[in-house]
């Protein structure tokens, strides 16, 4: 037997695909932030600030992935088989890390760093949206808590790129 949320959604795919897809979209898009740009800032340098985005994408997948699929092997929980839950969060992890990281592949920095903040904007709207739509989050105060969050994180990274700048 299903059981169904409020709406259309399935608990069980929520359990096991959304949920562990949005820690791993969070985390991603969140904890890759500061390595980032503080790179960009510091070595005013795309090709650098790409190379660490990219590492910490892939540091933060393997990490998250490895993390869910550890947790709890879902017999007690329901949240279904833990390679499934490992293997959604790592990707989503990479996938938020990354989508920042590709600006960094224009040879201009002013542009590439434009570009990047834009796509930040984006990512932390989509968690917002995702959080609001699946997990039935008041979308104001999801919005709001996904901003702050997202922009604590990124002003770490801006702050610490222009301290560190030639």
């Amino acid at each position: 037997m299903r059981l169904r949320l409020p709406g259309h959604h399935d608990q069980r795919f929520v359990l096991q695909v959304v949920q562990p897809g949005l820690l791993g979209l969070m985390d991603g898009s969140v904890s890759t932030l500061a390595p980032l740009f503080a790179t960009a800032g510091i070595t005013q340098n795309p090709r650098d600030a790409f190379l660490v985005g990219t590492a910490a994408a892939v540091g933060a997948a393997l990490s998250m992935g490895l993390a869910e699929a550890l947790s709890d092997d879902g017999k007690v929980t329901g949240r279904g088989h833990p390679a499934l839950r490992g293997g959604v969060t790592g990707l989503a992890t990479f996938l938020g890390g990354m989508f920042h990281t590709l600006p960094f592949l224009i040879p201009n920095i002013h542009l590439a760093l434009l570009l990047a903040y834009a796509v930040v904007v984006a990512e932390l709207l989509a968690i917002a949206y995702i959080r609001y739509h699946f997990m039935r989050s008041p979308l104001v105060q999801t919005v709001l808590q996904v901003i702050v969050g997202g922009g604590l994180v990124f002003l770490v990274g801006l702050t610490l790129g222009r301290l560190g700048a030639p």
